[in-house]
């Protein structure tokens, strides 16, 4: 798909209570200059935030998307991040929700470096993030690591429109699909089973989904009870999130059909 470049980013405005979970610190991106990258080994070589974070920024402005704003968090005294960046690109219509590319890296061996692709609801600022598409990377702390995060970075935000689009057609078919109490108390015992939600989370979940915090929420369908899970994991750290958002999306494009549509 052909993006024609847009303006530079015109905010870095953190979302509402985002990524203050489970003793994330909200950061400024200039504060990621700041953190120390610790020293390499024979076979580990730690990458700087900053050049993870810059990585993604160029190459995602390089294929035409405007960066609209992001938000940065540092845990275990700076050794790890995770940052999540709007992106939008000309044309797209859809007002409700808005596209996000999640950013981490470690220094502390835990995870390696990697983006994934998923989408943040404006009401609520309700993130889920999925990997279904194939728009995830990921790349350890070895040799070559530098040379190979340019590559895979590359590669994932060349296909990133395209993906993200598809990702557009999920939701839209999400709303279409009517979804009564009995059918969702099912889907929620489902996701027990999915890894979705903890069993003390099913009670928020189904209080959201009984009586929705937001009125855009209100209708019975399947995208309001996956927001209701949602509100549900703005509970969890971020890591913890971004797995549970990918499985989310994997229960609800089986429960929904979705999954045979694009």
């Amino acid at each position: 798909m052909n993006i024609i470049m847009n303006e530079p980013p015109v905010a870095q405005k953190p979302p509402r209570g985002m990524l203050l979970h489970c003793g994330a610190e909200l950061v400024s991106r200039q504060d990621l200059w700041t953190v120390p990258t610790p020293d390499r080994t024979q076979s580990w070589y730690p990458i700087p935030h900053s050049t993870v974070l810059t990585e993604v920024e160029d190459q995602l402005q390089g294929c035409g998307f405007t960066i609209t704003e992001s938000a940065h968090s540092l845990t275990h005294d700076g050794s790890r991040y995770f940052g999540v960046i709007n992106i939008t690109i000309p044309g797209r219509t859809i007002t409700d929700f808005s596209w996000v590319v999640g950013v981490r890296n470690s220094h502390d061996k835990t995870f390696p470096a990697g983006l994934v692709a998923g989408t943040r609801v404006f009401v609520c600022d309700n993130l889920a993030f999925s990997s279904a598409e194939g728009i995830v990377i990921s790349r350890k702390h070895t040799r070559w690591a530098m040379r190979d995060l340019h590559q895979l970075t590359a590669r994932a935000v060349g296909q990133l429109g395209d993906r993200l689009i598809q990702l557009d057609q999920r939701i839209e078919h999400y709303k279409q699909v009517e979804v009564g109490d009995a059918r969702a108390h099912d889907i929620v015992i489902r996701s027990l089973d999915a890894g979705v939600v903890t069993t003390t989370q099913v009670p928020e979940v189904l209080q959201e989904w009984r009586e929705p915090s937001h009125e855009a929420f209100e209708p019975r369908t399947a995208w309001s009870l996956f927001n209701a899970f949602t509100e549900a994991l703005k509970s969890v750290n971020p890591h913890t999130a971004l797995r549970r958002g990918e499985a989310l999306y994997g229960l609800f494009d089986a429960e929904t059909g979705a999954l045979g549509r694009n």
